[in-house]
């Protein structure tokens, strides 16, 4: 079964792309919100003209504009939420707190979708997250005297990153289009604009002088969030918010091994363990069909 029809092979061969976000960041020298603003803008431009070449119509109805909008909003603060978190608590601790979306995913879809995970999905949330401390750790030396700011910008990203989420699936109510680019460009757009205020309201500039980091923003923008991003957000209507929630670990866990295969980071036994953990969980999770 081929990529483009298969729901679960999207979801999880975006999350490898995303995965690759960490490392794109960390290579050019710019700040966080002027990268954060280059993603979402060349995405948003290349699947637009991209849309434009193939005469497709962004004629969409009142509510799915109306997600549309609410998803740009929760994505714009997503990015906000975790740049601060991770200044004031590390970024083994940010990107913990950060994937309690995973938790929050299986709640809205208990509440909101009447989607019961099994058994066995309800062992993988935990140990999975159990997984994932066991690979980022918590660095106490590097906590802030106002962590506890911290940890509210941490939690407050899971928040805003499933809400992000659920307004997506929400936002794809045709059943024509199996991968819905139109809603990820808008999106983008709607994403850069808000970044574009923020960067000035924060005295940023959006020049960047280095054409290299130009060229990875550009691999950034189309393969990160681009594809990643569309590959995502077309399994959100198929597949289950419990499930998507535990395969967007991947994001962290694979960012950890890149950085140990470009980066020459060292690693521990516990690490490597938790990454095994992260790993197997989600194998757990993808094996099971979600009771409804």
């Amino acid at each position: 079964m081929n990529l483009i029809n298969n729901h679960r092979l999207r979801l999880y061969f975006g999350a490898v792309l995303i995965s690759f976000s960490p490392i794109f960041v960390s290579l050019v020298h710019v700040n966080p919100t002027v990268s954060a603003f280059y993603r979402v803008f060349i995405g948003g431009i290349v699947l637009t003209l991209y849309l434009l070449i193939s005469k497709k119509r962004f004629d969409f109805n009142k509510s799915v504009w109306f997600f549309l909008f609410m998803a740009s909003i929760f994505f714009a603060a997503d990015l906000w939420f975790w740049h601060r978190s991770v200044i004031y608590v590390g970024p083994g601790l940010g990107t913990l707190l950060a994937n309690m979306q995973v938790f929050i995913m299986m709640m809205a879809g208990i509440l909101l979708y009447k989607q019961m995970p099994t058994r066995v999905q309800l062992f993988s949330v935990p140990f999975a997250v159990i997984g994932l401390f066991m690979i980022v750790g918590m660095d106490w030396n590097e906590l802030k005297p106002n962590y506890q700011v911290g940890i509210i910008f941490g939690l407050l990203t899971a928040i805003c990153y499933s809400s992000y989420l659920i307004s997506m699936r929400q936002a794809q109510q045709s059943k024509i289009n199996i991968i819905p680019i139109r809603e990820v460009a808008v999106m983008s757009l709607m994403v850069s604009v808000i970044l574009a205020f923020t960067a000035f309201f924060e005295n940023e500039s959006l020049i960047v002088s280095d054409t290299n980091d130009y060229l990875i923003l550009l691999i950034y923008g189309i393969g990160s969030h681009a594809i990643g991003g569309i590959m995502i957000a077309s399994a959100l209507v198929r597949v289950s918010t419990t499930e998507v929630g535990i395969a967007l670990l991947l994001q962290p866990t694979l960012s950890f091994i890149w950085e140990i295969l470009f980066f020459n980071r060292s690693f521990s036994m516990i690490e490597s363990v938790g990454v095994i953990i992260v790993l197997y969980s989600i194998f757990l999770s993808s094996n099971r069909t979600t009771r409804s």
